[in-house]
């Protein structure tokens, strides 16, 4: 049996999460060193998000670094990236892509859009391209090699995933998107 450990600080929304993937919600270093794959969906400011990563972040590389499934939504998504406009703390540097702040539209970028697969990919195996997802953000990237999807917001066609290697991140909430949503997060889960 895999061990999916959802990352749980204080500024995570993880019920949804975990009631469509199972595993346990947790920040114990013991946990994460235990996982098979860990899930990180966060919700608030850039800054505050790595200052409480701070005392397992180098655990977080670790599981990475072996190959194993990390997944990051929303917030989580955005900590993958080297920084963000929202904030000064240095984020995780997986991708070395920065996160930008819409200007001059209306934010936060709120509710049901269409997200366009851009290749085929195993998180959104068995979704229909051009399928709507659940979007709640003010910050943005811009476009990455490791594009997976991508979204429109007015002037903006945005990313709205990226797979690099064993690393996932989904600018949408999986878990607050329906039947599409509890797919991807059914996908990641087999991966």
């Amino acid at each position: 049996m895999q061990n999916i450990v959802i990352i749980d600080p204080p500024i995570a929304n993880v019920s949804n999460v975990q009631k469509a993937v199972g595993g346990i919600v947790s920040s114990k270093l013991e946990d994460i060193k235990k996982a098979d794959k860990i899930i990180f969906p966060g919700v608030g400011s850039f800054d505050k998000a790595m200052k409480e990563l701070s005392g397992i972040k180098s655990y977080i590389f670790e599981h990475i670094d072996k190959g194993k499934p990390f997944l990051g939504i929303c917030l989580g998504f955005q900590i993958l990236f080297s920084s963000s406009e929202e904030g000064k703390e240095e984020g995780l540097s997986v991708i070395k892509e920065k996160i930008e702040r819409f200007e001059n539209i209306k934010t936060p970028h709120m509710g049901w859009n269409k997200v366009f697969v851009e290749r085929d990919n195993r998180l959104f195996k068995g979704i229909e391209d051009e399928s709507y997802f659940y979007f709640v953000h003010s910050y943005f990237l811009n476009k990455s090699n490791y594009a997976i999807s991508k979204t429109n917001y007015g002037e903006y066609d945005f990313v709205s995933a990226v797979q690099k290697d064993n690393v996932f991140g989904v600018q949408f909430h999986p878990e607050k998107s329906s039947k599409n949503g509890l797919k991807l997060l059914d996908n990641f889960r087999r991966l």
